[in-house]
């Protein structure tokens, strides 16, 4: 749902402006020591391997080879840090996508020890984007997540991936049922954002999300 108030309209330009602006990779870290220092906000996305994330964070910074998209999902094994702004202003976290079967039982586990310890302790994460792929809605695998943020504490909101893919009717259903579902988590933002990375569809209404949750 689109924020409606006063300052919606200021924040949605300053927010164009700010991912208009300087955005670059920082560092990959493969454990939580190798974390940046928590110096300012911090905005994660999770989704499963073939959610289309790194194509999502393309989109959202407009540039094209920021986020790197693998052939093979699953690849990513590392939290990926992007520093926004200069001065900098806050940071984009790119966690490492979860559910995929082909990865080794071993790799799945450290992704879900350095993913849970980073959501529980990281006092700068102001909110996770869970990314969900609009053609299937929400899968056992996406509510494994959003039961391990609701015990977290950590604030998130859902938002539906290539939503190009399928029709506007279907869209319509998907968004309402993941709103419904969205109620009954209780650290989850009830208002869920349906994007397209091909289209540039919800990237607008996302980047202001992303503002919005960097100043709350």
């Amino acid at each position: 749902m689109s924020e409606i108030g006063p300052g919606a309209e200021d924040r949605a330009e300053r927010a164009r402006k700010l991912f208009a602006g300087p955005i670059a990779f920082l560092k990959s870290a493969p454990a939580l020591q190798h974390l940046p220092g928590p110096s300012v906000p911090e905005i994660a996305f999770a989704g499963r391997s073939n959610v289309g994330k790194s194509s999502l964070l393309n989109a959202l910074t407009n540039r094209n080879g920021l986020a790197r998209t693998s052939v093979t999902p699953g690849r990513t094994q590392e939290l990926n840090y992007f520093d926004v702004g200069s001065p900098l202003v806050f940071r984009l976290v790119d966690m490492p996508g979860y559910g995929f079967a082909k990865a080794p039982k071993d790799v799945v586990k450290k992704w879900r020890f350095l993913v849970n310890d980073y959501l529980r302790g990281r006092q700068v994460l102001k909110r996770t984007l869970v990314l969900i792929d609009s053609r299937h809605g929400i899968k056992d695998v996406d509510r494994e997540v959003l039961e391990m943020l609701d015990v977290a504490a950590v604030s998130y909101r859902i938002v539906l991936t290539k939503a190009d893919k399928i029709k506007a009717t279907e869209l319509e259903a998907v968004h309402a049922a993941t709103e419904t579902e969205a109620r009954r988590h209780p650290a989850a933002h009830p208002g869920v954002i349906a994007t397209s990375s091909e289209k540039g569809m919800g990237i607008a209404e996302l980047r202001t999300a992303v503002l919005e949750a960097v100043e709350s």
